[in-house]
Parts: C-alpha cells; structure tokens; sequence
C-alpha cells in the first residue's frame, strides 16, 4: 500500500537543492546522506515526497526544472514562510550572503544562527537542523539556500535578483 502524501517538508527543499548543485555527476541516496547530514531513510523519504509533487522524476534522478522553479519563485514563502526573528551570530543568508551583497545593499543582515558565526544579523531558521554544517565546503549549495532565503523574507527588488539567479542556475527557460 502506498503511503499518502502528507506535504512537502522543509529539508526536501534542501535535498532537491543539492541534487541541482551535483549536476551531472552519479550520486547515490548515502551522497546526499552523509553530505546533509540527513539518514539514507529521510532521503528516501524527501524524494518520494518529491516524485509525488511531479518535481523530480519517477528515477529520482532528474529534477523537473519548470515545477522546480515555479515551487520556489510562487509556492516556497507560503508554505515554508520565514520571519527574521532576534539579532544573533550566524552565517549571512539572503541579501547578506557574499555573492548577493554586490546586487543589494542594507545595512541588514540576515543569518542562519550559529554561535561561532562571523556576522551578527536577524536570524531566519534554516530549513533543517544541520543545513549550516552541509554548507562547509559547499559555495554553490549555499548560494542557492541563500537565493531561495531572498525569495522568502526579501523585498521586490531582492526577490527579483534572486529569481534571475535561480533562474540561472537551474538552467530553466520558460515557454509559452
């Protein structure tokens, strides 16, 4: 008996976000595991939840692009909606990360909450418990964890930024 799909969870949008930055590269689900820090199970788990929202395929190989950025650009701030909470150290997430403070300017910060973090800045929960430490190393999953933050909490100006972006890097052209 199949189960039934209960939603969508936050770290799916992590999972799905790292089989984009592997490219062409042959991954396995104990890749996505050990890099996430997330069990073979719950990976297992995220990619049916996916199949069954039509954004990857039946495979669970190939990310459908078009659905893919549609859930980001229109879908992902009501169902995973996030409000910059307290002032904290953590790592620059949204318009503060690196490669979007040459788009947009502000004089605040943004950060996924870490206490050895370098920036103080409004926290905004990760999607997932251990998404700081699957960044380490990882500049391109980042940077889309960070785009899709914009995407969440950002203002008009930011979010099209970000959407170009995202746009970008999932290699996605619409058509008519």
């Amino acid at each position: 008996m199949k189960r039934r799909h209960n939603g969508m969870r936050p770290q799916d949008i992590v999972i799905l976000s790292k089989i984009l930055t592997i490219k062409d590269e042959s991954w396995q689900f104990k890749d996505l595991a050990h890099s996430l820090q997330i069990s073979n199970s719950e990976i297992s788990e995220s990619l049916e939840r996916s199949v069954y929202a039509g954004l990857i395929d039946f495979g669970k190989r190939n990310i459908n692009r078009g659905n893919l950025f549609d859930f980001f650009i229109y879908g992902m701030k009501y169902v995973f909606p996030a409000h910059p909470g307290v002032l904290t150290r953590g790592v620059p997430t949204a318009h503060s990360h690196p490669f979007l403070k040459s788009f947009i300017s502000s004089n605040q910060a943004y950060v996924w909450p870490l206490s050895s973090g370098s920036v103080l800045g409004q926290a905004i929960e990760p999607f997932y418990a251990n998404q700081v430490k699957a960044i380490e190393g990882d500049q391109e999953l980042y940077k889309l964890l960070a785009l899709l933050d914009v995407i969440r909490v950002g203002k008009i100006r930011e979010k099209a930024v970000a959407e170009k972006e995202i746009k970008e890097l999932l290699g996605y052209v619409k058509s008519y």
